[in-house]
This record gives C-alpha cells, sequence and structure tokens, in this order.
C-alpha cells in the first residue's frame, strides 16, 4: 500500500487554498444564490432556524447545489430547513410569535416546537451515558459492550448541518440536551475499567471540524500500550463531501492525514465512518481527491446515510452511489432508517417501502458493494434491520432482526410484527401471530 506523504500535499487540485466560510441564520441574506429566489422561501428558512439549527458553507452553497432546482434540489433540501420541517401549526405558531415581534414569546415558541421532536430519541440520555465511580459521563455513550462513543466538545459542531439530523439538540444552544467533554481523561480512566471495549467512535457533531493539534491528544491516549484491547478507532464525519479541503488544502491538512497513518501505524484499525446522501457528494473531483488521500494513510472508508423522502428516496440512486463508492474504494456499510426525531414526518419512508428501496438497489450491484446492511434503525433496544416482507402461516408479516443489541443473546434472532405499510418506526410495530409483546420488551 502506498501510505501518505508530505509529497503528496502538493495535489493538482491545491493551488489555490479556498477559506471555508459558513453561513448560519444570521448570515442567510449574504448567500448571493439566496437573494435571487422569492423572499417568502428566505422567510421560510428564516422561521424554521429558529427551531432547528442551520448552517452551510460556501462549499456547499457553490458546488453542491444545484441553484436551477431550487426549492426541490436535494442538497437544498438536505442543508436549509423550509417549512415543511415542521408541522403546519406549528410553522403558522411560531410566524404569528415573530410577526408580533417580541422576543421573550418567539424563543418560548420555538423551545415549545423543539420539546415535541423527541431531542434525544433512541435512550441516549436515559440509557447510554456510561458511569465512572459513580459520576455520570455526559461525554461519552456506551450503548453496546465492545464500542464506546466519544464527544469532544471542541467537535460538537458541522462543516454544514444536515436538516435530518438525529443530533439536532447537539447545536441548539441547550447544554442540558448536548454531549460534549473535554475531559480525554475520563475516557482514559473509563477504558481502563471496561477491557471489554474494543472500539472507540469518535462523534459529534462532526469531530474533524477540530484542528489536529486538538484531535491529536485524545487519538494518543488510544493508542497507548495500556489500551492494547483497542482494536479500532472509528471517526464519524460529514466533512468529505461538506468540506473536502479538510484533507487537501486546508492549513493542517497533512497534519491531519499524519495522525491517521500514526493510527494506522500503531496497530490500529482506523474506520472513517463517510455519510454520503446523495450521488452527487461521491462524484465531485475534491471529494474523490480526499477520498485518494486518506486511503493513502491505510484508514478504510465506510460509508453510511439514512434513506431520506425527498432525497434520495430512489433504488437507482443508491446503486449507484454504491457503485461509485466501491470505485473509488469506499466501503458501503449502511442504509439507515430516519431516526424518531425531529423532521421525521418529512424525511421518513415507511419500512416496508424502505425495505422495497433497498432490496431494489442490492439487486443492482455487484456483490463488492453487498456490504451494505439495512435499512436499518438505531432504536432504543439496539440496531434493527428489516430483513423482509412475507407470509408466514397465512398472515403477512415484516420480518426483522437485531444487528446490534443491549442484550447479545438478541442478535439474528428473526422476529415478526404484523403487516403495516404506513409503521415508520419499531414502535409503530405489533407483534404478528397473536403475540403480545416483541421477545425484547419487558413483561
Amino acid at each position: 500500500m502506498r501510505m501518505f506523504s508530505a509529497r503528496d500535499s502538493q495535489h493538482s487540485m491545491a493551488s489555490q487554498t479556498p477559506s471555508y466560510r459558513p453561513f448560519t441564520l444570521r448570515d442567510l441574506r449574504r448567500i448571493p444564490q439566496l437573494a435571487r429566489l422569492p423572499r417568502a422561501l428566505s422567510q421560510e428558512i428564516e422561521t424554521v432556524a429558529r427551531v432547528l439549527p442551520f448552517r452551510a458553507n460556501n462549499f456547499v452553497v457553490e458546488e453542491l447545489i444545484d441553484w436551477r432546482r431550487v426549492p426541490d434540489d436535494p442538497y437544498f433540501r438536505l442543508v436549509f430547513p423550509t417549512r415543511d420541517l415542521l408541522q403546519p401549526a406549528d410553522f403558522d405558531r411560531l410566524s404569528a410569535a415573530i410577526a408580533r415581534g417580541d422576543r421573550q414569546t418567539i424563543e418560548a415558541t420555538a423551545q415549545s416546537i423543539r420539546a415535541s421532536l423527541n431531542p434525544h430519541p433512541a435512550g441516549q440520555l436515559d440509557c447510554n451515558v456510561p458511569i465512572i465511580d459513580g459520576v455520570p459521563l455526559p461525554g461519552m455513550q456506551h450503548k453496546y459492550p465492545e464500542t464506546v462513543l466519544f464527544f469532544p466538545a471542541q467537535g460538537q459542531t458541522c462543516h454544514a448541518y444536515c436538516t435530518f439530523c438525529f443530533r439536532w439538540a447537539q447545536f441548539i444552544g441547550e447544554t442540558n440536551l448536548r454531549f460534549a467533554t473535554r475531559e480525554a481523561g475520563l475516557l482514559d480512566d473509563y477504558l481502563s475499567q471496561h477491557p471489554e471495549v474494543t472500539d472507540v467512535l469518535f462523534t459529534g457533531g462532526d469531530p474533524l471540524v477540530m484542528r489536529s493539534r486538538i484531535l491529536e491528544p485524545y487519538v494518543s491516549a488510544l493508542l497507548a500500550p495500556r489500551h492494547a484491547g483497542i482494536s479500532s478507532v472509528r471517526i464519524g464525519t460529514k466533512s468529505l463531501s461538506f468540506w473536502p479541503h479538510r484533507f487537501l488544502t486546508d492549513p493542517d491538512a497533512d497534519d491531519l492525514l499524519r495522525l491517521f497513518e500514526r493510527i494506522v501505524t500503531a496497530g490500529k484499525h482506523l474506520a472513517f465512518m463517510a455519510h454520503f446522501s446523495h450521488p452527487r457528494e461521491v462524484a465531485h473531483p475534491l471529494v474523490q481527491a480526499a477520498i485518494a488521500r486518506i486511503r493513502a494513510t491505510g484508514a478504510e472508508i465506510r460509508t453510511q446515510s439514512p434513506l431520506l423522502s425527498h432525497i434520495n428516496d430512489d433504488p437507482g440512486l443508491w446503486a449507484e452511489m454504491w457503485r461509485e463508492q466501491v470505485k473509488i474504494g469506499c466501503i458501503p456499510y449502511y442504509m439507515f432508517v430516519v431516526r424518531d426525531t425531529g423532521a421525521q414526518h418529512y424525511f421518513g419512508v415507511p419500512l416496508v417501502q424502505a425495505w422495497e428501496i433497498f432490496q431494489a438497489a442490492y439487486g443492482q450491484v455487484s456483490g463488492l458493494a453487498r456490504t451494505v446492511r439495512g435499512p436499518s434503525m438505531s432504536a432504543t433496544p439496539g440496531k434493527i434491520q428489516v430483513v423482509g416482507v412475507n407470509e408466514i402461516a397465512g398472515e403477512p408479516v415484516i420480518t426483522l432482526q437485531f444487528l446490534q443489541a443491549r442484550d447479545r443473546d438478541w442478535l439474528l434472532r428473526p422476529f415478526f410484527a404484523r403487516h403495516d405499510p404506513d409503521a415508520q418506526w419499531i414502535d409503530e410495530l405489533r407483534p404478528a401471530h397473536g403475540e403480545e409483546r416483541f421477545f425484547f420488551e419487558a413483561a
């Protein structure tokens, strides 16, 4: 394998070093492309962005969005929050508060709407926060025995925010809803007490918004001999498609890639967990150049995304995306179901339809792309895959299984729900064949 070297920094696309320019709610009127659209659309965005976080940047605005297709362009919908992300009554209530102009009323209305959107799904606050010496560690989650999630405080933002993001509550400024810590020592202590952990996932937000010198101490702790049991380091990030310059021309791009190489040289598996939601971002030449540099460090890039209504609910798009990912050396990993939080009513796809889309896309690719798993719900008890739609003993059913679970005995045990063409989440399903509850539910 050709490893990364400083010579790679002289990339042919790096003759200019673009500066990252974020756009938040107060910057909306500085986006020239948006200024050319109907004012009513901008007002929608300004209204909804008081509830759900908004952040874009110059790469997304100038390179990913096809402004000729707005508002139906998938990347516009992926980043700019329009009125469809709120229920009509909530949008009207907030619009009325804004028209009155009372800041206190506006914020109280926005908070009320946020509280109704299930800001922390899947038991994140109640079930996943680990404890050390009787003290909760709010900057970590430990749901499955072998994997710990770590939320470095400096990485709890992103280069741009996805409108579907299930961690939207991280970005609205309410500290009681936020996972974050600056204490690398707490991670070190916790891992020392939990030898069953083999994988650490840096997540957020996006840990790669951090400068390399800030990320490095967190990583170095995992490479110490006392953590020889840690076999894999994972980094969950959207930076490849939202800011590929992070790996090409940012001032510390080479430092970041050397850090990746150091992880690999230390004998750890580095899994770069990339979020790709549409073929357009995979095909961008800067994204492909960034992928080549990352792979040259010895890291493996695995790709994942939710299945999103209005964005990618088309098997042809998924097949195209998986084929292109394999072609450039990435590993298709997960198709997720949109979580029961935020704008699920807009982005969600019924489970039966999700399985049909997955099956149709799966049938269009070779075995090299069939590493992908899905459609998968990251629910409170674990990752639940929709395996198929069947008829058993004369009853139409949805067949499911756990790909990950709080209890290892639940893994890969098929179970059956009544056929429901409208259900979008596990708690909307009912057991088949007259059962009162699913086997993993408490009596």
